[in-house]
């Protein structure tokens, strides 16, 4: 585990507007990469993602899906259109190297915190601005949500087999914006450190999905008449997909001419390949197939996964305390996922559970950016 002062980000304060999923992912990266990451969030209730259950499991009073994206950061309370609470949250932003939100376009600029107006308070900070379409266009209004992010940009058909789309049973939007966000703040902090001077990075959940798609979108905007099926008489295209086996399920990407020679026939038509693959297991076909190098994997379930050797290798998971809510209470112990990045060889991990809301108090209060004066606790 990498002392804390040879984290790439150690020293950098990140105020954390965001509300559940995006926002809150792309602070935690930065966590996790060594910056102080301060939540500021609406007394009583807190941020949204508190209560919305996705995950349909709730530890300690909060949300599963809560403590995992909110692992490793501490927790202020402020009512934003309260003005002695927005005067103590602009103390803040003078002192804090980033913002971070995912609100609505329009929302910050009432409540006096967009760029502009705090960009006069700390020239040198670098704010980031994650929404679901842009601040402009007439969709800039609508709600930024995983599913719906996806559907407007077409995913949804580039898993269909047949005439009804699907999507991605994960919120695979979200998560992409939150890498973007992250990575956009780690390079506006470096251009800071050459120039002394701050700035601003947007992306939106729709960029995302666009980018995500830039080998498919290239070649359809390069060729307008193309289409996203595969072309009946292009015998090299590749077959890739996921079949059915004898015993569960292959992955597989080859040519189909390649695979026509491995299967012994003259000839492979795609429709053809699930009948020949259900004739022999998963583990005989792998067999067969690595041993001819060909791109082709098992397809497991979340239960083999864990249980497998590859998994425990990548050594993914990490256990977060959260302090008991009373004194001499027990520890909340979470088992959740570390961040994929690996520094200097070692994994990023923290021992920090998800604040409680308001852990650190609320705004206002000298001590809030003290980093000295943090319990052991809090640490």
């Amino acid at each position: 585990m990498l002392d804390r002062e040879d984290l790439p980000l150690h020293g950098t304060v990140v105020l954390d507007f965001s509300q559940f999923l995006a926002g809150p992912v792309a602070a935690l990266r930065l966590a996790d990469l060594g910056a102080r990451v301060i939540k500021v969030e609406r007394p009583l209730t807190g941020e949204i993602g508190r209560t919305l259950a996705f995950a349909g499991r709730w530890i300690d009073g909060d949300t599963a899906s809560f403590h995992a994206m909110n692992r490793n950061k501490e927790a202020v309370v402020a009512d934003l259109k309260n003005p002695a609470d927005l005067a103590g949250v602009k103390d803040l932003v003078r002192r804090a190297d980033v913002l971070l939100h995912n609100f609505r376009p329009g929302v910050m600029e009432r409540l006096g915190l967009d760029h502009r107006t705090v960009a006069e308070l700390n020239p040198a900070l670098v704010y980031a601005s994650a929404s679901g379409y842009g601040a402009e266009g007439p969709w800039a209004g609508r709600p930024g949500q995983d599913l719906l992010a996806q559907s407007v940009s077409a995913l949804p058909w580039v898993s269909s087999s047949g005439d009804r789309p699907v999507p991605v049973g994960l919120s695979l939007a979200d998560h992409l914006l939150s890498c973007h966000i992250a990575q956009g703040v780690v390079a506006l902090l470096v251009r800071r450190a050459r120039t002394g001077r701050g700035g601003l990075v947007e992306t939106s959940l729709l960029e995302g999905m666009l980018d995500l798609q830039l080998v498919r979108l290239t070649a359809r905007l390069s060729e307008p008449s193309s289409t996203d099926a595969r072309s009946a008489d292009d015998a090299e295209t590749p077959v890739s997909g996921v079949f059915p086996t004898q015993d569960g399920w292959l992955a597989l990407t080859a040519s189909p001419h390649r695979l026509a020679r491995l299967l012994g026939t003259a000839a492979l038509l795609p429709e053809e390949l699930p009948g020949l693959l259900e004739t022999r297991t998963t583990d005989a076909w792998l067999g067969l197939l690595d041993a001819e190098s060909v791109w082709c994997s098992p397809v497991l379930s979340l239960e083999e996964l864990l249980a497998h050797d590859a998994f425990r290798a990548v050594a993914m998971t990490q256990t977060v305390e959260r302090a008991p809510r009373e004194p001499g209470g027990t520890p909340v112990r979470v088992t959740t996922t570390r961040s994929p990045i690996r520094i200097d060889g070692q994994t990023l991990v923290s021992g920090r559970g998800a604040p409680r809301l308001g852990a650190q108090g609320r705004v206002g209060a000298s001590t809030v950016l003290t980093d000295e004066e943090q319990t052991s606790d809090e640490r």
